[in-house]
């Protein structure tokens, strides 16, 4: 059990039998009344984020999180292999479980899987992920690099607002958690 007034960005804890990662806190002392911590949480089993107030000094239950180092092997079907590279033990995951983590996955990319008490929880991508451009407008002549944006399917299917001077073909970082264009590879 841990205090609400030692919340940190990235704490996982288990509220009302959910697991849930800190996104945000905010200590708040009113003038009047008690002071309470404003808390957003992201449900790692749904995805949902929600905002939580909890009473200051309020016990919450800490949860292990376990993170393994996986490489995403191929889709089978509706399912998604991935293969732990010590052991080679190899997991499958249902599409429906990791459709956000999808836009962003090449075929042997490292990336951690979360579970908690044997029940995995999702797949944890890098910040950044580098992809192919397969389908956007050609550029035109003219053109400056800070003059606007267009639509560009990554080779995910991802689609990102890029710079007018990218073309099919280019390699680009993309932002996970916003999933934008930040530059080329």
């Amino acid at each position: 059990m841990i205090s609400v007034n030692e919340f940190k960005t990235g704490l996982t804890i288990e509220v009302d039998g959910d697991i849930w990662r800190v996104i945000d806190f905010q200590h708040v002392k009113p003038g009047k009344g008690a002071a309470f911590v404003r808390s957003k949480l992201r449900n790692l089993r749904s995805g949902n984020v929600n905002e939580k107030t909890f009473r200051a000094g309020e016990k919450v239950e800490k949860a292990q999180i376990d993170n393994r180092r996986m490489q995403y092997l191929y889709a089978n079907a509706d399912d998604h292999v991935f293969m732990d590279n010590e052991s080679y033990e190899q997991i499958e995951l249902p599409s429906a479980q990791i459709e956000e983590e999808l836009n962003y996955l090449r075929e042997n990319m490292e990336v951690h899987i979360i579970s908690y008490k044997d029940e995995i929880l999702g797949v944890e991508l890098p910040s950044t992920v580098t992809l192919e451009v397969t389908a956007t407008e050609p550029g035109i002549k003219g053109d400056t690099a800070s003059g606007g944006s267009k639509p560009a399917t990554m080779e995910t299917g991802l689609v990102v607002q890029v710079p007018f001077f990218v073309n099919i073909g280019d390699k680009l970082i993309i932002n996970t958690e916003e999933g934008a264009y930040v530059s080329r590879a």
